[in-house]
């Protein structure tokens, strides 16, 4: 689909936290655990009641119209293309995989693999009772689908939860099968364009499917807009686009899961939605994530680099959760937005600049980069070299210079130069340490990406 094909992005009403019946001041105890929680990063935020946006802030390099990678929320958007596919009459949620992928059916003889069915898939009940992801891909390095079809599972499918990512893939592959189209085209008129979403981004596998479990780019507001549809129960001015019926086979609990870490990853598995000690959600890697409750009629989307995520879920539970309801105040109020609006993440402090080219030293993180040069001192500049590939950046001093999907601040910090570079369409940093007398450098990532790419593609991909 092309840019002109895509309708503008249409925001969602505005409001305060005074005038929707919540207290700015949780909402500020709130975001400062969020800001002070050791293991957590906050990128955006955007809390919703009542469907209207009372609090929301970015911090800067990352910004409100700026996408993000979800990592694994991107499965909440594949089950609402199972949705969709459903209602139109494409497949159903006892289809086994094999159906749809008769061209499989010689060489799938494991009777336990012929019957995972589309329910299976989307409960993380493939019956498999470990992550299959790389041993199907060593089995067949371009179609996950036949690799994962080739693994039988351990148990019956149905009888035990495994967060397994070719259960989703499989899932949307049929989807993509069975409507000749991407999960993007196909949910672009029936999602993306009634909600209001603009340009999106999805990450392809080599057979040239959409990942479906991961890889998928949103801005932040899009995460809202998808909790608020299923906050209420498929109905979006006025229209149902999903059914009522779906929304509540994809919110409640099929499957138990007490041997998961923390209690928010205890409590449940929907259709790639998770249970959690108050409502569902989807959440993804390094903390992405859409809080729906509906007892409170509250939507919280979250972005940020934060492996911990179960304190992100704690400090909603602990400040945000007893605001609702709460009194509050306009002053409150302004407060709250000014401290947003100035939200930011430090940059590399300043203290001269260096140049010259370094090469990679004990310790490096990123074995494909070779070499990095730093050139200039008026017109700062960063060069990676990675293979046959090199990434030229400007670099703030004091700040982030942001260019594209990349900001980059650095400086001498006494003998040891630095430069941190974020690839903001993703919640990655990497740091990069340099010894000028030695000439060499060090790269090591804030959180390491999850899926294997250069770093000039840790971008949203755009077909």
């Amino acid at each position: 689909m092309t840019e002109e094909e895509i309708l503008p992005a249409k925001a969602l009403p505005r409001s305060t936290p005074s005038a929707e019946g919540i207290d700015a001041r949780g909402i500020d105890a709130f975001v400062t655990a969020l800001e002070q929680t050791p293991g957590v990063e906050p990128h955006s935020l955007m809390i919703l009641r009542h469907g209207r946006v009372l609090a929301e802030g970015w911090w800067g390099p990352y910004d409100r119209d700026r996408v993000h990678l979800l990592y694994s929320v991107s499965k909440s958007f594949t089950s609402t293309a199972v949705g969709f596919a459903v209602a139109e009459g494409l497949l159903s949620l006892d289809d086994t995989i094999i159906s749809h992928f008769p061209e499989f059916d010689h060489e799938i003889t494991d009777e336990r693999s012929r019957r995972i069915t589309v329910r299976h898939l989307l409960a993380m009940a493939s019956g498999h009772r470990e992550e299959t992801v790389e041993r199907a891909y060593a089995i067949d390095p371009v179609d996950l689908v036949r690799g994962f079809l080739m693994i039988p599972p351990d148990e019956e499918p149905g009888t035990l939860f495994c967060y397994n990512q070719p259960c989703t893939f499989t899932v949307g592959a049929i989807v993509q099968k069975a409507s000749g189209q991407s999960l993007t085209d196909y949910l672009r008129p029936r999602l993306f364009d009634k909600l209001g979403i603009g340009e999106v981004g999805w990450q392809r596998d080599f057979s040239g499917r959409e990942l479906g479990f991961s890889g998928f780019h949103v801005p932040t507001e899009a995460i809202a807009k998808l909790g608020q549809l299923y906050l209420q129960h498929g109905l979006w001015e006025g229209e149902a686009l999903l059914s009522p019926e779906w929304v509540a086979q994809a919110t409640h609990s099929h499957i138990d899961n007490p041997a998961m870490e923390g209690p928010d990853w205890q409590q449940g598995y929907g259709f790639q939605f998770w249970m959690a000690r108050h409502g569902y959600r989807g959440d993804g890697a390094y903390g992405q994530f859409c809080v729906i409750l509906p007892e409170q009629d509250v939507v919280v989307a979250i972005t940020g680099q934060s492996p911990d995520m179960q304190a992100v879920l704690d400090a909603a539970w602990a400040e945000l959760l007893p605001a609702v309801d709460r009194a509050s105040t306009e002053s409150a109020d302004d407060a709250l937005a000014a401290r947003l609006a100035a939200g930011k993440l430090p940059p590399v402090p300043v203290d001269g600049v260096f140049t010259g080219s370094f090469a990679a030293a004990r310790g490096n993180e990123v074995l494909s980069l070779a070499e990095v040069r730093l050139n200039g001192d008026d017109d700062w500049s960063l060069t990676l070299v990675e293979g046959d590939e090199t990434l030229v950046l400007p670099i703030g001093r004091g700040s982030w210079t942001v260019t594209d999907a990349f900001a980059v601040s650095g400086g001498l910090d006494g003998d040891v130069g630095r430069v941190d570079v974020i690839f903001v369409e993703t919640p990655h940093r990497l740091h990069l340490s340099f010894d000028p007398d030695a000439a060499t450098f060090v790269a090591q990532w804030q959180t390491p990406p999850l899926h294997a790419m250069s770093l000039a593609q840790l971008r949203m991909p755009r077909y």
